[in-house]
């Protein structure tokens, strides 16, 4: 009887991924913090915003941060851990995870717009002087009426008045690369062009902000996808249009009692400063 309660209060400590849970195993209530990997935009944008950083103004994410490499990993690291705290694009929140309020403001489009709340940051699509005519025009359907509606609707904040666009016809291949935080919004604006032009074939492949930057200015791809400003560096070799600004949404396990944490709080946690929810 003894061994099959323990078998069963070890099962109750796993989670549907296999996931210890916080308080099994000596959890305990310490803050498991995790992170986007060096070069998304989303963590270069996260870190600059809250003063993540060191003396130096350089990323300063504590080094014993779990690293997940997209959004979509992002988010199940978190809905699998009661203890973990991450940070994700705000387009892409689902009900797997709790957005906290950041200094008593909610995350949402209407507070991002009003400028309450802070944490919020471009989407930016980067390209050479060159850039094909299937590619400009590409683009034009993006900053277009029927582009920035898609991008409403997917949650993020588009521009007012936009043209409308008609089909040019046009024939060839546009190649575009970079933030995993872009591309769930970019595939629904790649599909809506390709039904419009069928003659041109849009690629989309993620692989964060700092790698679709380097693939534009390499000749690598035609556009490159930034959740971020671009350096001064990018700039220097690059020309960007800003499709959209989002926020980006502090999560936490769905069955945290956290709801609202400050900006200090948040920056402590990331710092390394603040380990434990019971401290806060």
């Amino acid at each position: 009887m003894k061994l099959a309660k323990k078998v069963i209060s070890v099962l109750a400590c796993m989670g549907i991924a296999g996931m210890a849970f916080a308080g099994c195993g000596g959890g305990g209530t310490g803050i498991h913090v995790i992170t986007r990997e060096e070069g998304s935009g989303t963590r270069g944008a996260f870190t600059e915003l809250l003063g993540v950083v060191d003396e130096n103004e350089k990323d300063a994410i504590i080094s014993s941060a779990e690293v997940t490499n997209s959004t979509q990993v992002m988010i199940t690291t978190v809905a699998g851990d009661r203890n973990a705290i991450g940070y994700i694009s705000l387009g892409s929140l689902s009900a797997d995870v709790k957005a906290v309020q950041l200094d008593g403001v909610s995350a949402t489009v209407e507070n991002v717009k009003n400028g309450t709340y802070k944490l919020a940051r471009p989407f930016n699509l980067a390209y050479k002087d060159t850039l094909s005519a299937a590619g400009e025009d590409f683009i034009d359907f993006i900053m277009s009426e029927q582009g920035q509606s898609i991008i409403t609707a997917e949650g993020y904040i588009g521009a007012d008045d936009a043209p409308t666009y008609t089909a040019s016809g046009m024939t060839g291949t546009v190649k575009l690369a970079g933030s995993t935080s872009v591309a769930p919004v970019m595939y629904k604006l790649q599909e809506a062009y390709m039904r419009l032009n069928s003659g041109v074939t849009v690629e989309v492949n993620e692989g964060g902000s700092s790698a679709g930057m380097t693939a534009a200015i390499n000749g690598a791809c035609d556009i490159g996808m930034a959740s971020r400003d671009l350096t001064d560096s990018e700039k220097a070799e690059l020309d960007f249009t800003t499709i959209a600004t989002d926020g980006i949404a502090v999560i936490v396990n769905i069955e945290n009692s956290v709801s609202n944490l400050t900006s200090e709080e948040v920056r402590k946690i990331y710092l390394g400063q603040l380990t434990d929810w019971s401290g806060r």
